[in-house]
């Protein structure tokens, strides 16, 4: 029997009675557990009065009526601080619930609290000036990943059944892939983001960080649609399911760096799935100059949202920070075009690879998780990287072509660490995706398993 079907049997048997039990117990996890994880930023002292109020209202439909969420504190929550992961916002309080925290609430689900994040959300560390890094729920001495580590975390452990991440380069995949969690980055515009300062970037999205599939198609159901301030999110159609499966696999895209450790296993999780009834074949769209294209994008991007900050507090702002807002400077509108142009080609080759394939896989991650004070990701094998962001290459070629992507657990026989597979399905093709997935959480080897070291709070 898969481990997943038996985790799952271990959660019934403890099923709480109320919402209010579910939220209680989430709750009492985090207050006697996360000094291990530092996977909580705030703690909600409003979610027992709401969960409450849902027991006296009954279900009604709602989908997600009494899930515990996690919310990183990248995303705004009415009432409950939210940082950034800055100290320049260390008593911020929204007025209003960003309009994914408000579907949450709609559809039932009740905030646990904000989940930890490096500051705005990058660096290869879940760390920042208000809270220590987060830990690896599978070994306390290594990290979560950047940077919904937080999110990863915490549902990894069961302090909270799933979270909501934000996802840039890869920053639900990552720490999904390091956690051993399905982290779920839908196709871009499924997921509203009304206020985001330019409208039309399609480049970050939020996520979902998840035990099972099923509670990312429940996340996916009761926060997609489309919002009138999103333009992206009015374009976006979803295609349903279909039966085919023609996959296809690549260790690295023929572009991104790879550590041989994560190499050999995904050797052996090809393996694992052909044995299963899922043979792949070597294919990928040619993905040359993605990763060049992708860091003069992020770079005019964060330049353009973030240099204000540099401009008003740079002597708070961490490091990296910095060093990602400098890689704007001086940018010209020729350089920034001519990317935005590669990335349009990149896209149709992708489009094209997919009218011959349903899903392509790949690593979710191109290392094992590394300690959780480590600092940036500098070489891989004793080789140097250009670029502390050079390691992402694998997810971050994915983001700039909109694809759904999903990393789904796989364990090597005989190690105590997953590594993340990455699924990858056409613009649109979210279904499948899912299907997909879930299909495979069911094998042996694949889907969550709770860590030792929490495994009482399944």
């Amino acid at each position: 029997m898969a481990m997943t079907a038996g985790a799952s049997k271990v959660a019934a048997a403890g099923a709480p009675h109320s919402v209010l039990d579910a939220v209680s117990q989430a709750l009492e996890r985090c207050h006697e557990q996360d000094a291990r994880l530092n996977s909580f930023i705030t703690l909600s002292e409003t979610a027992r009065l709401e969960a409450a109020t849902l027991d006296r209202q009954g279900e009604q439909g709602r989908r997600l009526y009494g899930m515990p969420l996690g919310i990183k504190d990248l995303i705004d929550t009415a009432g409950l601080r939210t940082t950034y992961g800055s100290a320049i916002y260390r008593d911020h309080i929204p007025q209003q619930d960003d309009i994914l925290v408000a579907r949450a609430k709609a559809a039932g689900a009740v905030v646990i609290g904000k989940t930890n994040t490096p500051e705005f959300g990058f660096g290869a560390i879940c760390a920042n000036a208000l809270c220590a890094s987060t830990a690896n729920p599978h070994d306390l001495s290594l990290s979560s990943g950047g940077s919904s580590g937080g999110s990863a975390a915490a549902v990894a452990a069961g302090l909270v059944q799933a979270a909501l991440g934000t996802d840039f380069g890869g920053s639900v995949r990552t720490p999904a892939a390091f956690c051993g969690v399905i982290g779920y980055r839908p196709s871009i515009g499924l997921l509203p983001a009304p206020t985001r300062r330019l409208a039309w970037d399609t480049l970050s999205t939020a996520g979902f960080l998840a035990q099972t599939v099923d509670q990312s198609r429940r996340l996916l159901d009761a926060l997609a649609g489309p919002d009138p301030r999103d333009p992206v999110s009015l374009r976006m159609t979803v295609s349903p399911a279909g039966t085919s499966r023609r996959l296809a696999a690549s260790r690295d895209l023929c572009t991104a760096p790879m550590s041989r450790d994560m190499a050999a296993r995904f050797d052996m999780a090809r393996a694992a799935l052909h044995r299963a009834g899922y043979a792949t074949r070597e294919d990928h769209p040619d993905c040359t100059g993605a990763m060049a294209t992708f860091a003069t994008l992020r770079a005019a991007h964060i330049h353009s949202n973030l240099a204000i900050q540099r401009d008003l507090h740079d002597a708070v702002l961490s490091p990296t920070v910095r060093w990602n807002i400098e890689r704007g400077n001086g940018l010209s509108a020729a350089t920034y075009l001519q990317a935005e142009a590669d990335r349009s080609a990149l896209y149709r080759r992708f489009i094209d690879f997919f009218s011959h394939a349903d899903i392509l896989i790949t690593p979710a991650a191109a290392i094992l998780p590394f300690g959780r004070d480590a600092g940036e990701v500098n070489s891989i094998d004793n080789q140097p990287m250009n670029s502390v962001i050079d390691y992402l290459a694998i997810t971050a070629i994915i983001t700039l072509t909109g694809c759904p992507a999903l990393s789904l657990p796989y364990w090597p026989p005989g190690e105590t660490l997953p590594i993340g597979l990455q699924l990858i399905a056409a613009p649109g093709c979210d279904h499948d995706l899912l299907a997909f997935a879930s299909e495979l959480e069911q094998l042996d080897q694949f889907g969550f398993r709770p860590p030792a070291l929490f495994s009482g709070n399944f």
